[in-house]
């Protein structure tokens, strides 16, 4: 296992991390990919997940293994558990308790990566940052019960503000190439051409805001670690992937792990088969990285027709976040059941895809003829809103 120093935080991460979003099962499930993820050196885990069982199946792992102080734990503050249900939180009557909690059924008494839980529109931001929430977290921070502060967020807008600020030391981002790639060209009858083609060392290809985001976060030392590596793993599947090929795991890792900033990508496991699927890319030659040979082979009409949330179809007239909408609608896609975490992301956005007055200018601005206004109905059905 390689490791990487996260930003200027000066923790030293192994770059195949454990994101515990999809960590259900037993204690002994649990138990059995702690097992493989200590074996195979990994020592950084995310933990947003508010659901107690999860919570304490992770917790409780850890202190039967005796292993507490190896890892290095991302815990969020303002993911709370209400009704049985994850709710996304601001209030501190909520969040206190919820953070708490966290901290007992880990058997802690600190998290080394307090994390902002999930901040998606810049004015939050600004109010986060300049309220009580960010003055409980200066708290937290002062008493060393969180030794290090950080955020999420999927918004380059969000992570920019982030990045800029000296209060923030590092963020968990969504990194893979269907949320940061654009096509070779904007012009519609380009896309329909026969094959399209990547640069395969650099940003060329990269949306500029997220790649001027990466480079920033170089230059400013704010440590990124990645979620969303596989896009819900719609990457590996040719027929759900926006590029029409499927990539393999170690591609989806290498192409994370390539990104300026990036010290470790959190995969999600649910056996310890997961863990050495992902561990492979450490003993993988550079042919079965190559994520760019992949892309450049694959076929223009696979971007036709569906949606790689470049944002070109903006603005909406009735303020829905196009791209995002379709980001959360084909995440839950992916599983047999809408998750609980994507549908409350999905519900946050405040304006969602009922909204939509099936005015169809958009879809005029797509530049891989989406149709936009069929999208937002069949989202506004699997979310109910």
């Amino acid at each position: 296992m390689q490791y990487r120093t996260l930003g200027n935080t000066g923790l030293k991460v192994s770059e195949i991390g454990f994101g515990g979003e999809w960590m259900d099962g037993t204690l002994e499930d649990t138990l059995a990919v702690v097992r493989a993820c200590e074996d195979a050196g990994i020592n950084i885990l995310d933990c947003w997940m508010p659901d107690p069982t999860r919570r304490s199946n992770l917790g409780d792992a850890l202190q039967e293994l005796g292993s507490r102080d190896r890892w290095i734990i991302q815990g969020h503050l303002g993911s709370t558990w209400q009704n049985e249900q994850y709710v996304r939180d601001r209030d501190l009557d909520q969040v206190k308790p919820a953070f708490e909690d966290l901290l007992a059924r880990f058997h802690t008494d600190y998290m080394d990566l307090g994390m902002i839980h999930y901040i998606d529109k810049v004015d939050e931001f600004h109010q986060i940052m300049a309220g009580p929430f960010y003055d409980y977290v200066r708290e937290l921070h002062a008493a060393g019960t969180i030794r290090h502060v950080g955020l999420s967020t999927h918004n380059p807008a969000v992570a920019r503000l982030a990045v800029e600020s000296s209060d923030i030391e590092m963020i968990l981002f969504s990194v893979n190439p269907a949320f940061d790639m654009m096509p070779a060209s904007e012009n519609l009858d380009d896309v329909l051409g026969e094959h399209v083609t990547f640069d395969r060392d650099a940003l060329d290809g990269v949306n500029p805001d997220r790649a001027e985001l990466y480079a920033l976060a170089e230059e400013t030392g704010t440590g990124i670690t990645v979620m969303k590596g596989y896009a819900g793993g719609r990457l590996l599947d040719a027929s759900a992937s926006p590029f029409g090929v499927a990539l393999a795991p170690v591609q989806c890792i290498h192409y994370a792990l390539t990104r300026p900033a990036v010290a470790s990508i959190m995969v999600g496991y649910t056996t310890p088969e997961h863990v050495a699927e992902a561990v492979a890319y450490e003993t993988a030659d550079d042919a079965a990285r190559d994520y760019a040979a992949v892309l450049a082979g694959a076929p223009r009409h696979a971007y036709y027709g569906q949606c790689t949330y470049c944002g070109h179809c903006a603005p909406c007239p009735v303020g829905i976040d196009i791209p995002t909408v379709n980001k959360f609608y084909d995440l839950a896609a992916m599983q047999p059941s809408v998750p609980d975490s994507v549908r409350e992301h999905y519900r946050a956005l405040g304006v969602t895809a009922g909204a939509c007055i099936a005015c169809h200018a958009c879809e005029s601005r797509c530049p891989f003829g989406v149709k936009v206004a069929d999208k937002m109905s069949q989202a506004a059905r699997l979310f109910g809103c």
